[in-house]
């Protein structure tokens, strides 16, 4: 399931798709003229387009609008504690000598649990994430969150760390298997808003008591209509198509 979940994040790169279609167009530049130039049009134009942003905000928009921000917690002594997922830490490389955490654009997976666990002193905090990086040597996502915790200043008894897992799934099934929790309690599940949906449905299937309690919101009610740029728009491409389809075949495996 990995090395699919590998694959399919590669597959949904836009800008393999335009690469694909450019060396098309060139290998059968000789043979086929007309249809190799309607290929490097087609590229062109699959590159000029993947920078108008409203596109596909427009599909992550509707991923997040499944479950709203959380703006109080009131009922927060009802719960065990929070299970962030991992996503937002940088590769292991780029922790190596520097000293300090290093955080990607998800960075609120791991912030958002900080004031939560001021508030609420009876709350623990499960993180849980593996090595999602093909061949990767050095500290899991698991170790690095721990340092990154650790400088936060929140006392280890309150932490606990799921190592192993490298997809979604595994995330809801291995931390389930860790001594002390119990998934039939309540607990807050912390994740980023556009991959809040099947989150829950996997950690729900996996038989975990989970409310949704989303982070890292990439769009607001609107994206203006004059929003562009290459570099951002690929990215925001890449990352509705992967959850779609990544939505698509937990459903179809079961997983979800």
């Amino acid at each position: 399931m990995f090395i699919v979940a590998k694959l399919l994040a590669f597959a949904t790169q836009p800008l393999a798709w335009v690469a694909l279609l450019l060396l098309s167009g060139l290998l059968i530049q000789r043979r086929w003229h007309r249809c190799s130039m309607g290929l490097i049009w087609l590229a062109l134009g699959t590159l000029l387009l993947q920078g108008w942003q409203p596109l596909p905000d427009a599909l992550i928009r509707r991923l997040e609008a499944h479950y709203p921000a959380v703006t109080s917690l009131p009922d927060a002594q009802r719960y065990a504690g929070m299970v962030v997922l991992g996503g937002a830490l940088e590769p292991s490389y780029v922790w190596q000598g520097h000293g300090q955490p290093a955080l990607n654009e998800a960075a609120e997976r791991m912030t958002a649990a900080l004031p939560l666990l001021q508030r609420h002193p009876h709350l623990q905090l499960l993180f849980t994430g593996g090595e999602g990086e093909l061949l990767a040597k050095g500290l899991t996502e698991a170790e690095r969150a721990h340092i990154f915790y650790a400088n936060m200043g929140v006392a280890p008894q309150r932490l606990l760390f799921e190592s192993a897992s490298r997809t979604t799934y595994e995330n809801a099934v291995l931390s389930a298997a860790l001594p002390g929790v119990d998934k039939t309690r309540p607990w807050l599940l912390v994740t980023s808003a556009w991959h809040m949906p099947r989150a829950m449905a996997t950690f729900e299937k996996a038989g975990w008591n989970v409310t949704p309690y989303p982070v890292d919101f990439r769009t607001g009610n609107a994206t203006p209509w004059t929003r562009y740029s290459l570099p951002e728009g690929a990215s925001k491409w890449h990352l509705a198509l992967h959850e779609y389809l990544g939505s698509l075949a937990y459903r179809l495996s079961g997983k979800s």
